[in-house]
């Protein structure tokens, strides 16, 4: 007997908003300071007008998509839609790579920043601990979570603004010490170091595409999710201009002495040890707020999976109380604990290569999908289905090319790894259930 029990749509606009950011976590932009200053030679700002403007065609691309299937399985459900059942599989067993190693990013950050803090409590302390938190919050429901994923995003935005206020007061004060043009080039800084530095950059912007996976637990999809894709995508960057643009202006030559830490030592630069301690606190729960959501977006991504035979029909079972995916939650939690002895630097390089390819191929599929399939060629379909997807594959494609050759090796690993098991499943879907292998979801799946 087919379960009947579904996930609980209970998700309205400002949830999943919330909840793209949560994922996204607005404080990445000091986290990544350093990094991102040195490789745009300190144009954060142009860098992260460049990445936005590149960004906005593939998030452009989700909202599409979104639309023509209002389901769960994000890129994975597009491409088998629009492309091709195989090529769907490959662009889901990619994304995982984005989605599983988020959760393992997460939690490993928790517990280098606490240890930092709190040096006589081991760091595997705090992985495990948030570990715990983050799987019992995700059991309990989808609303509870996006709510408490609210509050912790309105305390990043909160700081952000008044650390912007506070920049403006010294700016007022005679604290401006550069050109008042936002755009204006420093010396010796090339274009060429511009647009490296917007390559980075982009990577600020991941987790707009993590709400599609929450399509079924969300009211009207067709509507939410596009407009949230659009609300995410210009609240992050409107942040992040302000704050870029009010740094260069005030603080235009600010120089750090470690890379890794150099956004608290702004901190301290601007607003003494207070601040610093402030930024610390926000740091710690907009962390936690990611790894709840990023805990939300795999177990979803498998629940589809799953409910097409890619995986185990284990996969696709909701607990009928709580109306999650609870076998997915308590298997990622128990893969999260990887945290204990994974390197930060490899389980970025994972995430990486898994987003892009996931990006590549939703651009892609809107193509083949309006352009294609459905025959959609007016001069607005031309320039909004074809002219700028193609504009967002042909700058992911330019993102890939710019991977070292670890992450590409990794990311080639996992995708082999894949191959193995599509064949194994293939060839176990066949002896047990010959009328359904590896197909499309079917259509009762896309009903919402």
């Amino acid at each position: 007997m087919k379960n009947t029990i579904t996930l609980k749509r209970d998700l309205s606009l400002s949830h999943v908003v919330t909840m793209g950011l949560a994922w996204m976590s607005p404080m990445i932009f000091f986290t990544s300071f350093g990094v991102l200053h040195d490789s745009s030679g300190g144009m954060l700002l142009a860098a992260y007008a460049l990445a936005f403007i590149a960004i906005l065609f593939t998030a452009a691309s989700y909202g599409q998509m979104a639309r023509a299937f209002p389901v769960s399985g994000s890129a994975y459900t597009y491409v088998s839609k629009a492309m091709n059942p195989f090529l769907g599989f490959l662009v889901g067993w990619a994304i995982l790579l984005d989605y599983l190693f988020s959760c393992i990013v997460a939690v490993l950050m928790f517990g280098v920043n606490l240890n930092a803090q709190f040096p006589a409590v081991p760091s595997s302390i705090w992985i495990i601990l948030l570990t715990f938190i983050v799987m019992i919050i995700n059991v309990i429901g989808i609303k509870p979570l996006a709510n408490i994923s609210k509050l912790f995003v309105f305390m990043q935005i909160l700081f952000i603004a008044g650390f912007c206020a506070l920049l403006v007061y010294k700016a007022l004060e005679g604290g401006v010490t550069a050109d008042l043009n936002p755009l204006a080039a420093r010396e010796g800084v090339s274009f060429s170091a511009i647009l490296a530095g917007a390559s980075l950059v982009c990577f600020s912007f991941l987790g707009f595409d993590s709400i599609t996976t929450m399509a079924e637990e969300t009211k009207d999809p067709r509507k939410t999710i596009p407009r949230a894709i659009l609300l995410i995508v210009l609240s992050a960057g409107v942040m992040y201009f302000a704050t870029a643009y009010l740094i260069q202006l005030t603080a235009p030559g600010f120089s750090y002495v470690n890379v890794d830490s150099a956004g608290y030592e702004l901190m301290q630069n601007i607003g003494g040890s207070l601040l610093a301690g402030i930024f610390t606190f926000v740091i710690i729960f907009s962390i936690l707020s990611q790894g709840l959501s990023s805990m939300t977006t795999v177990t979803r991504l498998l629940f589809v999976m799953g409910r097409t035979s890619l995986l185990p029909q284990r996969f696709a079972s909701v607990h009928p109380k709580f109306r999650t995916p609870v076998f997915n939650i308590v298997l990622m939690s128990i893969v999260s604990l990887s945290a204990l002895f994974i390197s930060l630097e490899t389980a970025i390089k994972f995430v990486s290569f898994g987003a892009l390819t996931a990006f590549l191929f939703v651009n892609l599929s809107v193509i083949a999908h309006y352009m294609i399939r459905q025959k959609q060629r007016s001069p607005r379909d031309i320039l909004f289905r074809f002219i700028c997807p193609l504009s967002g594959a042909g700058f992911v494609l330019y993102l890939i090319a710019l991977l070292d050759s670890a992450s590409l090796m990794l990311g080639a690993g996992w995708l082999a790894a894949g191959l193995v098991y599509y064949g194994i499943r293939r060839l176990y879907n066949a002896k047990d259930n010959p009328a359904r292998i590896l197909s499309e979801p079917p259509a009762e799946d896309l009903v919402v």
